[in-house]
């Protein structure tokens, strides 16, 4: 057993945000370990070399073992690479090949970064993880809340509406209560080699952001049913052709290849019948939505009246939550653009996290 002082797991990127979360975690007092996630293999074509991508960076994983050594602490590489394929990239590919949006990253933290570092506490004699996600964890009344980080602009809350209740107890967030440019400081203040290093907004499995082509390697087999097929409007009419219903997702509005006096935007992506539906931007507005595998991270009474998040960057929306017929659905005070099936929904009180949801039709 170790000694008193309680000892960390950090996952490491090799970004800055991660390195600064390892030095927040020893100035808070804690002992620490450095891990990074080995979660994914790209490789050439032609040479079955691997390709370089945030998942599997071979400077990622060095420059977090740079960073542990810098400040004296263990570093070790996990491989999660089957499960991260079993878990998110499988889901990512059914649900593009369903017609839907996935967000895979919030599977990842929940199911990957969460689940899977949290079971490897016991391997490592540590008694929590902490990541560099800009998010809060407050302890109120003996129930341990998710927060918004404070740097609204970088706040990453919404993509941790999956994270188990009873995880937050053992999670550290120790860039919550900072801003980027304060962690930034950090860094140079500890003359970190990351400390400028810019962020990739791409899916970190995703070479070039090229979907299409990741899928044609990941399920070859799927995408040769995949075909150009028909674009109407909402009177059932062909006014298009589409390139394969799988490159276009709720909302969309280039790349539909139409030449009308308005604008027409994707409603509805039909697989079985290989049809796009699209309409003028006011009939995407939408009232109510369903909402399947709910995750509560607060006790709660329904119907709830709450603010909704539809999507990484919305403001959120007054709503209403309710259940009718063991289904959860959501009431919009006011209509809301482009409500995207396989999305995430997170529903918050004020700052705090009350639970979330995926987006149904």
């Amino acid at each position: 057993m170790h000694n008193t002082k309680k000892r960390v797991l950090v996952a490491m990127s090799g970004g800055v945000d991660s390195s600064v979360a390892l030095i927040k975690v020893l100035e808070m007092g804690y002992e620490a370990i450095g891990v990074t996630l080995k979660l994914w293999e790209n490789r050439d074509k032609k040479t079955n070399k691997v390709i370089d991508s945030d998942c599997n960076s071979l400077d990622a994983v060095n420059g977090a073992k740079m960073v542990c050594d810098r400040l004296g602490i263990h570093h070790y590489t996990l491989n999660f690479i089957d499960l991260f394929k079993n878990k998110v990239v499988e889901n990512f590919s059914n649900e593009y090949f369903s017609g839907r949006t996935p967000n895979p990253c919030v599977r990842c933290n929940s199911l990957v970064k969460w689940d899977a570092l949290i079971d490897q506490l016991d391997v490592f004699d540590a008694d929590m993880i902490a990541t560099g996600h800009y998010a809060r964890i407050i302890k109120d009344n003996n129930e341990f809340k998710l927060c918004k980080g404070l740097d609204h602009i970088k706040d990453q809350s919404y993509m941790l509406w999956q994270i188990k209740k009873e995880h937050l107890s053992k999670t550290i967030l120790p860039l919550g209560g900072l801003t980027k440019k304060e962690v930034r400081d950090i860094a140079l203040e500890y003359k970190l080699i990351n400390a400028e290093r810019s962020e990739s907004m791409d899916l970190c499995f995703v070479v070039d952001d090229d979907y299409r082509e990741f899928l044609s390697e990941f399920a070859p087999e799927k995408i040769q049913n995949v075909s150009n097929g028909n674009i109407l409007n909402e009177e059932g009419e062909t006014i298009g052709e589409h390139n394969g219903y799988i490159n276009y997702t709720i909302g969309q509005r280039r790349g539909l290849g139409l030449s009308l006096p308005e604008p027409r935007y994707v409603k509805k992506i039909i697989p079985n019948e290989n049809k796009i539906i699209v309409s003028k931007k006011d009939k995407l507005l939408s009232t109510s939505c369903k909402i399947s595998k709910i995750n509560w991270m607060s006790k709660i009474e329904l119907p709830l009246q709450c603010k909704v998040r539809i999507r990484y960057n919305s403001k959120g929306a007054d709503a209403d939550i309710y259940k009718k017929n063991n289904l959860f659905y959501c009431n919009f005070k006011e209509p809301q653009l482009a409500v995207t099936p396989g999305q995430s929904m997170v529903f918050y009180n004020d700052e705090s996290i009350i639970g979330g949801g995926i987006i149904e039709e």
